[in-house]
């Protein structure tokens, strides 16, 4: 061991780079409302500092999303289980800040030298939409979630009052642009019948707050609100699609990572800090694979009306099938008929009659969706009430049975992501894409077991979801989160040095994009969204499906996941542990103070991201070439390395 006035003391071990990595959860779908929508209480302009207006208003310390102080929803759910329900707390953790002597580091260079940090992120990794045609059935609005988080680098703490943040269009490195929705779709001549509201062309569904639509972002900036619950700023259901404004002989251009660029300016119109971000939406979403006229016979036998065949729009032709298949099936079933007759208007011959005569029908009417906070019908039938089925449960279980098109095989028998990319995005889209995207052996049965499992009655859709810490605990990082597909039972472990938020946003559940973690910095603000985890794999930008990286990579000077300690803070404290997940500041302070650390505490606690070998691991890889200088000798690090005590001395014990 090193003692007090050996040389070894004086040499100070190598300062690391932390990369952390979030949860993969399922997803993709949007949040809006669904024919009850205007039901909703609506709040006062004294709860709601945004207007309906463009334009950045000044927040205020005021309660978003209809929210009561203790976290509760004003909203009358009916029982649903709604996500934004409850709030986000942070048990204090046991920090060792070093003496007020101790060395300090500033950032003087590149973006780091403004006084403001702006973070921004879209809350699900990728959004999907119906398409361009919502006249026949609908699953999901266009509706995409934007947050944000201002940070004063003096101070290290977020700032939260006294500023206005707005949004608005952003032209990618590619040169597209999406500035307008209205014309590429007919979502706004049919929301009144789906959704009960009826917002403006270029105005969005607003699931926390009815009274307040949302525009399409544009050219012109548009207000962000501030959320005090969940202490983040907010731009909530924007209905943007996935087709640019390039109008070519095909139709719009598709891009499904438009991007947006977000303003924070002072209570004088001052700009302290601005930040690019992507909105991501697909139209992947499809039942075409097997419920195409003329289609895969084997899994979808002709409807007893016959197919569609509605050739002049594929999207069309196979939503009327949809419709005419789900009529058959239940036919002669009582609860189906007494469900038709709830809907308005009603549908006594069937759903695809209603279609016909111009009424189309939102599946989360009959079938609760938590990501519609719809509680769906509870029914009459043969003298018994009958609760039907959730959306998520009726899908997944049904079609874990069906064969694939192709390889003819159950898709509950298929044990990777070309499953699940049936019908969700997706082949082109790569809805999973993230840091954990090309890890061998994961797909997203890793992290949400089969359909079937899925597909549990039990299952409370959109809140028993994966954490972070069923795959990353105890220095492991594990490929599967579930210990056994066909139940979806989650890994339980003790250490909580990655793991999600407990209770929230809700008692009993635990989600990493409500979760919030070093200085009360939401996990997403630093880890990118779910699916869409900060890579550094991907240092060049080559397409749109890129842009993902270009807000980290402009943040702190590469991509993946933000790690910098100077990114907030323009003076770093050093610390042994009080920085994300009980790390120690990174750089040349840590280099310089270290060797004290592990004399005065052992290098035990060291091994939770330098391996228990103290020969690095993926958590102590530097993501870009670094170089360290220690007792008058420089240390080069390429990219990639992983740091331990074997990099510059001979293990935790000698030189």
């Amino acid at each position: 061991m090193h003692t007090t006035n050996s040389p070894a003391r004086r040499k100070r071990r190598l300062g690391i780079t932390l990369t952390f990595l979030a949860a993969s959860v399922l997803g993709g779908l949007a949040y809006a409302d669904t024919t009850w929508l205007q039901k909703l209480l609506p709040r006062t302009n004294a709860q709601q500092t945004q207007t309906s207006e463009r334009g950045p208003q000044t927040s205020g310390s005021t309660t978003a999303n209809g929210k009561r102080s203790d976290g509760t929803s004003s909203n009358n759910w009916s029982g649903s289980a709604n996500p934004f329900l409850g709030t986000t707390s942070i048990s204090p953790a046991s920090v060792t800040t070093l003496s007020a002597s101790s060395t300090t580091t500033t950032a003087t260079t590149g973006s780091f030298a403004s006084r403001y940090a702006l973070l921004a992120w879209n809350d699900l990794g990728m959004h999907c939409v119906d398409g361009k045609d919502y006249s026949i059935m609908s699953i999901l609005p266009p509706y995409n979630n934007l947050h944000a988080q201002l940070i004063d680098r003096q101070s290290g703490k977020q700032v939260t009052s006294g500023v206005t943040l707005s949004y608005e269009s952003l032209r990618d490195p590619s040169g597209s642009i999406n500035t307008s929705s209205a014309g590429k779709t007919n979502f706004w001549q049919y929301v009144k019948a789906l959704y009960g509201g009826a917002p403006a062309p270029n105005r969005g569904l607003n699931l926390s707050n009815p009274a307040v639509s949302n525009p399409t972002p544009s050219t012109q900036p548009a207000a962000m609100s501030y959320n005090q619950v969940q202490s983040w700023y907010e731009a909530e259901g924007l209905p943007i699609l996935p087709y640019d404004d390039t109008l070519t002989s095909n139709g719009y251009n598709k891009n499904y990572y438009p991007m947006v660029k977000v303003v924070a300016k002072s209570s004088t119109g001052t700009v302290l800090a601005s930040t690019q971000t992507v909105l991501p939406v697909s139209d992947e979403m499809t039942c075409i694979s097997c419920h195409a006229s003329n289609s895969n016979k084997d899994a979808a036998k002709p409807p007893l009306r016959g197919w569609a065949n509605y050739s002049a729009d594929p999207e069309k032709d196979w939503k009327k099938n949809v419709l005419r298949l789900h009529d058959d099936k239940h036919a002669n079933d009582p609860v189906y008929q007494a469900a038709l007759l709830k809907l308005q208007p009603v549908a006594a011959a069937g759903l695809a009659q209603r279609a016909d005569q111009g009424t189309p029908t939102l599946c989360a009417s009959c079938h609760g969706s938590n990501a519609l906070a719809s509680p769906g019908f509870t029914v009459t039938a043969n003298g018994q009430t009958v609760k039907i089925s959730a959306l998520t449960s009726a899908m997944h279980r049904l079609h874990g049975q069906v064969k694939d098109p192709i390889k003819q095989i159950a898709l509950d028998s298929i044990g990777n992501r070309d499953s699940c990319y049936q019908c969700h995005p997706g082949s082109v889209t790569k809805c999973l894409r993230g840091a954990m995207s090309d890890t061998p052996g994961l797909d997203c049965q890793s992290c949400h077991g089969n359909l079937g499992a899925v597909g549990k009655a039990s299952r409370v859709g959109w809140l028993q979801q994966p954490n972070c810490q069923a795959c990353h605990h105890d220095g492991k990082r594990e490929t599967a989160a579930v210990t056994d597909v066909t139940t979806g039972a989650l890994r339980v472990v003790t250490d909580t040095r990655f793991a999600t938020n407990a209770n929230t946003p809700k008692t009993g559940f635990s989600l990493f994009r409500f979760s919030v973690g070093h200085g009360k910095t939401q996990c997403e603000a630093c880890h990118g969204s779910t699916h869409a985890e900060y890579s550094s794999k991907n240092q060049t930008w080559a397409s749109s499906h890129d842009n993902d990286l270009l807000q980290s990579k402009a943040i702190q000077g590469y991509a993946g996941t933000i790690t910098e300690c100077t990114v907030c803070h323009a003076t770093v404290p050093l610390t042994k542990n009080g920085g994300p997940h009980g790390m120690h500041t990174i750089g040349q302070a840590w280099v310089n103070a270290h060797g004290d650390q592990v004399e005065a505490g052992g290098a035990s606690s060291c091994t939770a991201c330098h391996g228990s070998d103290y020969r690095g691991s993926p958590l102590s890889q530097v993501k870009i070439a670094k170089t360290f200088t220690h007792d008058g000798k420089s240390y080069a690090l390429a990219a990639g390395t992983k740091v331990g005590c074997y990099t510059c001395h001979n293990g935790p014990k000698g030189d």
